[in-house]
């Protein structure tokens, strides 16, 4: 069952429209300063993880809004200061920041104390389906008198929201279009930057980076058996629907017998706002559930997975930059083009071959495990489709926004040369 839908999520923003007014009325009694604060709807992670140890590195103040007390623990391991973001004192923060980054959405910090600030929106992965203000799931609300007016209201709040972003980072000028049409916004706020999210993937050699990101899948899943291959499942959030690509009893069967004769594990991450029944009927060491809880952003694992599995997931084109074959699982393809749409089509992605069940999905995998030529042309199609979407694979993402966001007039911190 999921845990998050837009329609009940849109409908508690109506409620709150008051809330909105009064943090408003604040914000413009309150001058700001030169803290950066920062927030993530995954966690501590993702691209503000990044920006915030260059912003910290540059000798920016720097604060980290959190939203539970693991996101207070996660932090305090890595020495980063943190206020409750729902917390006055949060309100007060987010009010008083020179510049406010976030990963999702202004939520991820003080919503209500965001009005007129600088606002940094790193976004969470290149749009392959339709996002933002191209996407009718964004403005649902509930079936009531007056849905049509409220879906309006919706979406001229998100739009205005939008409005405030200054900066947004690309990872191309093909995805940059994607945004540019998602948020409303002109291209002078988009900047061709890469993402921040993704330096990890090219920082260091690929031993440096097979060592370091099995590690930390080791610590969050447990020890693998010896010259085991990774397998990540990872489906995409059906907004608030159903995931149609649980698996059968019978479907479990085949794939723990797959995973044991070739060696295997799978890790099952479903996506954060969503919760999928992926335990197998039967316990195994070979099924491990890689869940948000234990591990906040797993694009730091990456490098010690061997094949990535998934539906409409942006980890399709991030594993390219590892030459990482990729199997697409979508059974519900069709309605979701229908329902939530893609930006192109999700064949000229996903390739001719998308399997619909669990069954499908397995002969395709045992050739990947066991014929060196089908993986090597998988690792090369995937390469490949990165290419198209990411410009730049140096490691320098994070610092090219960073100097985007000082080029807009962003100060120096204090006592810098």
């Amino acid at each position: 069952m999921a845990s998050f839908s837009f329609g009940s999520g849109n409908a508690a923003k109506l409620l709150r429209i008051p809330v909105y007014a009064a943090g408003r009325i604040g914000t413009f009694l309150v001058p700001r300063g030169n803290r950066w604060v920062f927030g993530c709807g995954a966690g501590i992670g993702d691209g503000a993880l990044a920006l915030h140890a260059l912003a910290s590195e540059e000798g920016h103040d720097t604060l980290w809004l959190t939203s539970s007390e693991r996101e207070e623990q996660d932090a305090a391991a890595l020495g980063i200061r943190t206020v409750r973001k729902t917390s006055p004192r949060g309100w007060w923060e987010t009010a008083r920041a020179g510049v406010v980054v976030v990963t999702h959405g202004l939520g991820d910090v003080n919503r209500y104390g965001v009005a007129d600030a600088f606002v940094v929106q790193l976004w969470h992965g290149i749009p392959l389906k339709r996002i933002g203000l191209d996407s009718p799931a964004t403005t649902q609300v509930p079936r009531v008198p007056g849905h049509a007016v409220l879906q309006r209201l919706i979406a001229l709040l998100y739009r205005a929201a939008a409005q405030r972003i200054r900066v947004l980072p690309a990872a191309s000028h093909r995805s940059r279009g994607r945004l540019e049409s998602a948020f409303g916004l002109g291209d002078e706020r988009i900047v061709v930057t890469g993402e921040p999210r993704v330096d990890v993937l090219s920082t260091g050699t690929e031993e440096q980076r097979r060592a370091a990101a099995s590690a930390l899948l080791v610590r969050t899943a447990g020890d693998l058996p010896e010259g085991a291959r990774v397998v990540l499942y990872a489906p995409t959030w059906r907004d608030g629907a159903a995931d149609p690509a649980v698996p059968t009893a019978a479907e479990w069967v085949r794939i723990i017998r797959l995973l044991e004769e070739r060696n295997a594990v799978l890790m099952v991450r479903s996506h954060p706002l969503g919760e999928g029944a992926y335990s197998p009927p039967l316990p195994s060491l070979r099924v491990r559930m890689l869940s948000s809880r234990d591990l906040a952003d797993v694009t730091p694992a990456l490098a010690a997975v061997d094949v990535l599995i998934t539906d409409y997931s942006s980890l399709a084109f991030d594993v390219g930059l590892l030459a990482m074959p990729v199997l697409f699982l979508a059974p519900d393809a069709a309605a979701y083009a229908r329902t939530r749409g893609f930006y192109g089509r999700f064949e000229d992605v996903a390739g001719d071959d998308v399997a619909t069940d669990w069954n499908e999905l397995a002969t395709q995998l045992e050739r990947l495990l066991t014929d060196e030529a089908a993986f090597t042309a998988k690792a090369r199609r995937s390469a490949t489709l990165s290419a198209e979407m990411h410009a730049y694979r140096d490691g320098r993402n994070t610092r090219r926004v960073y100097q985007a966001i000082r080029a807009r007039g962003i100060p120096a911190p204090k006592g810098a040369a």
